[in-house]
């Protein structure tokens, strides 16, 4: 059985290949696209994403079945796993050593938003915060800078605190914030 150490060391070659193809041929943005569609008398929200299917559901109290996490639930879980997966490519680019990552994604959400006597309190989460708990035998300046480059480079979670890039948040109040744990420790620096 092989471990994230081994995996890394992996990674870091497929990355660099993939990346010197993506320079080398002359490669343009890519479009993505994910396609949603309501399921007949469940109401379950069906993705399809290439050629995966992720099924989105809402609890009894929404008329759901929970077959499948909702929306907003999904979000977070879509911001952990694309951190997870940029603290893995920034570890095998800079070469820092790991043996365990997790990151848990926690937010807070008031169902009342938008209805009345309630219309400004948000409809969508807020202070959404994650915690990186990594294990490793790097020094603690190796891991901040890890850290760094992990929220200068991640994907989803710029397109989520640059909120000029959704046109309907002109005036958003979203706030982000992060815990970093080194070997058990805490060493955030904000």
């Amino acid at each position: 059985m092989s471990n994230l150490r081994e995996y890394l060391l992996q990674k870091k070659g497929a990355v660099t290949s993939w990346r010197n193809k993506i320079r080398d041929d002359g490669s343009q943005p890519a479009q993505l696209s994910a396609r949603v569609t309501a399921e007949g008398r469940t109401g379950v929200r069906r993705i399809r994403v290439r050629d995966f299917q992720i099924i989105f559901d809402s609890g009894p109290e929404l008329a759901g079945h929970s077959l499948g996490p909702g929306s907003q639930e999904m979000q977070l879980g879509v911001l952990g796993t694309c951190l997870t997966h940029i603290f893995l490519t920034q570890a095998a680019l800079q070469d820092v050593p790991l043996d365990t990552i997790n990151v848990e994604v926690t937010a807070n959400i008031d169902h009342r938003g938008g209805q009345p006597g309630f219309e400004d309190v948000p409809v969508y989460p807020v202070n959404v915060r994650y915690t990186a708990h990594i294990e490793s035998p790097a020094s603690r300046e190796q891991i901040a800078a890890l850290h760094e480059a992990v929220e200068r480079t991640c994907p989803i979670y710029n397109f989520l605190i640059n909120p000029w890039v959704a046109a309907s948040y002109a005036d958003s109040k979203l706030s982000f914030s992060s815990l970093l744990k080194f070997n058990g420790a805490d060493i955030s620096q904000r």
